[in-house]
């Protein structure tokens, strides 16, 4: 493998605290050094004069659908559409078919993952045994095939005693529990957000005390048992609050938000628009402030981008019948940079930190970092450059977003993982 030498561009490493310029060289799969005036004859030179060079961004939310669900994506689409959108690391959800529950389904998707190429993909098992919320899976293997975390996401972990029970099994294989936070007795037949959209529009809504209820459970059960909850795709203020309150207590508890979360609120269903349709819902702009403030102070540890792929007919039904979730990772650097940076909620360095080191830190990937010997994982972008979102160009397989037609920042110039270059700027995808 050729050397490859990033020259003059701003490093941007949180987890060193590095924000300088300065050049990286590339050896051998590895980080070899991170300095200015690096040198190396034989190496492949990337001009990144203008751009930011990070460590490749990592996303512990992703659904892939394969195995079972192909025509929507596939491991090697998704891996793909994350390179282009400077991913270098992916956690994908076990709500597959059959569903991640086992050690031959771990090992299935870390054997497409490395033909596939593309950003590395992680998985994640299942909580329960084909994730009906009865019965828990057997951690120990799924975790030896390859996992990285458990969770039930796409269901909620149906009782607080198999949550307590979860929790403490995951302690003795140090994972964290991964949990889609949702009463289901309260957001049955719920289309978006319970407020006056929802009214106006003469749609069934989902309160936010369907997500704060079970969000008060788990912090509860983090502390009694000392497990590690993770918790997925926050949406409510009340959620903030209450994450905020737990880890001044000292729980262990990590939250994620979503770009689309972050950026949006229930008008964006206004016209019956089903690509603003995903679950938990898009809410109100004073949860869409909460959200902002808790991830400028820590609260809200990670940004993930919950990558639900769906075919267009599945979007193309009425509101109420169509499926929740929307295409998040091509688009997700450049809504970040653009509602977040350039509005002034965190800084450069603050949202990387959020994107890399963060994550990496909460699943334990050997990722987020540009650490001379560190994975050779490297996203460089100009985050002045400007784009407009077109789905027809998405490397994924899916095209429902909420943000088609958007005017964003934030280009990706290269993402290179183990080393060799995966994406370059002007890359088109297949037939």
């Amino acid at each position: 493998m050729r050397p490859i030498l990033i020259r003059g561009g701003r490093v941007i490493d949180p987890a060193n605290g590095v924000d300088a310029a300065a050049d990286v060289l590339l050896l051998e799969g590895r980080v070899t050094a991170v300095g200015p005036g690096l040198a190396r004859e034989d190496a492949e030179v990337l001009d990144a004069a203008g751009c930011v060079v990070a460590p490749g961004l990592v996303d512990l939310h992703v659904h892939l659908r394969e195995p079972g669900r192909e025509d929507v994506e596939t491991i090697a689409t998704g891996a793909r559409a994350a390179a282009a959108g400077g991913f270098t690391s992916v956690c994908a959800m076990p709500n597959t078919d059959p569903v991640t529950d086992n050690q031959a389904a771990v090992g299935f998707i870390v054997s497409q993952a490395r033909k596939a190429g593309g950003a590395r993909v992680y998985p994640i098992g299942a909580v329960s045994l084909g994730q009906k919320g009865e019965q828990l899976a057997e951690f120990g293997e799924l975790v030896g095939a390859g996992a990285v975390a458990v969770s039930d996401d796409g269901r909620p972990v149906a009782t607080a005693h198999l949550m307590r029970t979860a929790l403490e099994y995951a302690l003795t294989f140090g994972i964290p529990v991964i949990d889609h936070c949702e009463d289901v007795s309260l957001s049955a037949g719920g289309a978006m957000h319970e407020g006056l959209v929802s009214t106006r529009l003469g749609l069934k809504g989902i309160p936010r005390a369907a997500e704060d209820v079970i969000v008060a459970r788990d912090l509860a059960l983090a502390a009694l048992t000392g497990g590690h909850v993770h918790l997925a795709h926050v949406s409510t203020a009340g959620a903030v609050a209450m994450i905020r309150e737990a880890k001044a207590r000292g729980v262990r508890v990590t939250a994620e938000a979503t770009p689309h979360h972050l950026a949006l609120t229930d008008e964006a269903c206004a016209a019956y628009d089903t690509n603003a349709k995903m679950n938990p819902p898009l809410r109100e702009s004073g949860d869409v402030a909460a959200l902002r403030a808790g991830l400028a102070d820590g609260t809200i540890d990670c940004i993930a981008t919950d990558h639900a792929p769906h075919h267009y007919d599945a979007k193309e039904q009425e509101f109420d019948h169509a499926p929740f979730g929307v295409a998040g990772l091509e688009t997700a650097l450049g809504i970040a940079i653009t509602e977040l940076v350039d509005g002034g909620v965190l800084g450069l360095p603050a949202l990387l930190r959020c994107l890399t080191s963060r994550p990496a830190e909460v699943a334990h990937l050997p990722a987020g970092t540009l650490t001379p010997g560190a994975p050779a994982d490297v996203v460089v972008f100009d985050p002045a450059a400007e784009w407009t979102v077109d789905p027809a160009r998405f490397f994924s397989k899916s095209r429902n977003t909420p943000f088609a037609r958007r005017r964003l920042k934030g280009v990706v110039r290269w993402t290179i993982v183990g080393g060799g270059i995966v994406h370059r700027q002007g890359d088109t995808p297949g037939p």
